[in-house]
């Protein structure tokens, strides 16, 4: 249960820097690390992208895309009264947007210190600390399901989680969630020039680990091809209904760790699955 909310304090640099590596790890090392990585860098994340993410906007990726004009989850006048799941919710900005739609969301992390920070910024929602892979919800408790960048980035088994949202889902509902465009894993993480020239190989599938000395894993991403992906989302049930790979747009100016107007302009730095359960 989330109790206060926060003023974002910068944590202090660890003295050891984590050991970046590519190799296997599974559900639970994935799970595990990944909530320490976030619940760690939680205030330093807010503090850096906050302005950018807005309070109550809903965005979909680095490039600026806003539900407002993309409406992948539907008009916005047919919001309202809608029972929502966002997973991954961080501090709840899209949460914020729903609800002032007239939705009924509910804000899932699987870190406790980011649903601080939603507490912080305010709102009559739910929120809920649980795992993407096991959804603490009674089956066919909402009518939309929506995920920026949460969870699908980070888990081993994208599936379960699929399969988790779909049993979550009422019938005719949707699932929208945008990750890394898997085009990136070939290229470094970088903005610059740098980063625009071949590394690594598109299909090689091992996840990227930063481990600590004694080899456990502090943070870990897993590449998914983009035929991965929609081969996920069918073994999982459900139906992909389009896939969406935002432009970068002239007014968005700014950096976001590896993703830049440089590289925005030239390969696609999110995809957007837009599901439905039939």
């Amino acid at each position: 249960m989330i109790q206060e909310p926060v003023s974002p304090e910068p944590q202090s640099p660890h003295d050891d820097e984590p050991e970046a590596v590519r190799r296997e790890a599974n559900v639970t090392e994935s799970s595990r690390a990944n909530r320490g990585w976030w619940d760690r860098n939680a205030d330093e994340y807010q503090i850096e992208h906050g302005t950018f993410l807005g309070d109550d906007r809903f965005v979909w990726g680095p490039e600026g895309l806003d539900e407002v004009e993309a409406e992948l989850l539907g008009p916005a006048e047919e919001l309202k009264g809608r029972d929502v799941l966002e997973i991954g919710a961080g501090a709840a900005q899209c949460s914020r947007w729903l609800a002032a739609q007239g939705a009924r969301p509910v804000a899932l992390d699987i870190s406790h210190r980011q649903l601080q920070h939603a507490l912080r910024i305010g709102g009559s929602f739910p929120l809920v600390c649980a795992d993407a892979g096991a959804l603490p919800f009674a089956d066919s408790s909402f009518d939309l399901a929506c995920s920026a960048y949460g969870a699908l980035p980070f888990v081993a088994d994208p599936v379960l989680v699929l399969k988790e949202v779909r049993r979550v889902l009422r019938p005719g509902g949707r699932f929208v969630f945008s990750v890394t465009h898997p085009i990136r894993w070939a290229f470094p993480d970088e903005p610059g020039p740098e980063g625009l020239s071949v590394s690594a190989s598109y299909f090689d599938r091992t996840p990227y680990v930063e481990q600590d000395e004694e080899g456990r894993a502090v943070y870990v991403e897993h590449h998914r091809t983009v035929g991965d992906r929609v081969r996920d989302v069918v073994a999982a049930g459900l139906r992909l209904v389009d896939l969406v790979e935002p432009e970068w747009p002239v007014w968005n100016t700014s950096e976001w760790g590896g993703w830049s107007p440089l590289r925005g302009n030239l390969i696609p730095g999110s995809a957007i699955f837009v599901c439905v359960r039939d």
